[in-house]
């Protein structure tokens, strides 16, 4: 019987536009808290928040989560992830490592379900969420990174044949929100953060381009509305009205 997935969810305070992101307060608990709680209740397996620093790890262990120090001097999520997993999983029992951003207290659990699925097939070596663009004000803008992929009619799951944050493919059709959300076969991690970065990477500043760039196949699913990351003060706002209004 294959071992459940295991979910990190990298967590750092230096956020450049809004410091202290992960212990920001939402309807009285940290946001970290509320993304931690979105994947425990996806009932998938075992959740670690992969900490930067201690006070990320105190806050997670006092709402009754497991969390794992990590160094703070690493460069991405991707790698905090891989370290975390290393850490808690040394003996590699773990086949899939999924990367969940801690920036994202409104996410569903169901998503996290959707995108392990796409795991299922051996053709991938990661998969992510992707969800329709649904305004031109979406299309355009550069912080919403869009996807090179087309879905027949009853196809869960399409191969991501590229990812940037101009609006791709070009022509009539549907276009397609990325979000930032992988799971990995664990040996495809660990070959991906052993790689330098790569030029459409730098070029574009998205990792994942980093993986096409090496091989490897990335398979893409479907989410029905893109949850919105928590990224300046104005987001923080929007996640406590809306996770305030839940609660009344």
């Amino acid at each position: 019987m294959p071992s459940p997935p295991l979910t990190i969810i990298p967590a750092r305070l230096a956020s450049t536009r809004l410091p202290g992101k992960p212990l920001a307060d939402i309807a009285g608990r940290p946001m970290i808290v509320h993304v931690l709680e979105a994947a425990l209740q996806a009932q998938i397996g075992p959740v670690i928040v992969a900490a930067a620093e201690q006070e990320i790890c105190d806050a997670v262990t006092q709402a009754g989560g497991t969390a794992i120090l990590t160094d703070p001097n690493l460069p991405s999520g991707s790698d905090r992830a891989w370290q975390a997993a290393c850490l808690a999983d040394p003996e590699g029992q773990h086949d899939i490592i999924i990367n969940l951003q801690g920036d994202l207290p409104t996410f569903p659990p169901t998503a996290l379900r959707a995108v392990l699925g796409v795991m299922d097939d051996p053709a991938f070596d990661l998969g992510t969420l992707v969800a329709p663009i649904t305004s031109d004000e979406e299309r355009d803008a550069p912080s919403v990174v869009k996807v090179a992929c087309s879905f027949a009619a009853e196809q869960s799951h399409a191969p991501g044949l590229y990812f940037s944050r101009q609006p791709i493919p070009w022509g009539a059709g549907p276009l397609w929100h990325h979000v930032g959300v992988y799971a990995w076969r664990r040996t495809a991690l660990a070959r991906f953060v052993s790689l330098p970065p790569s030029g459409l990477e730098m070029r574009e500043n998205l990792e994942q381009l980093r993986a096409l760039e090496a091989g490897m196949r990335i398979g893409c699913t479907r989410m029905d509305t893109a949850p919105f990351g928590v990224d300046t003060p104005a987001d923080l706002e929007r996640a406590r009205r809306m996770i305030g209004a839940q609660k009344s």
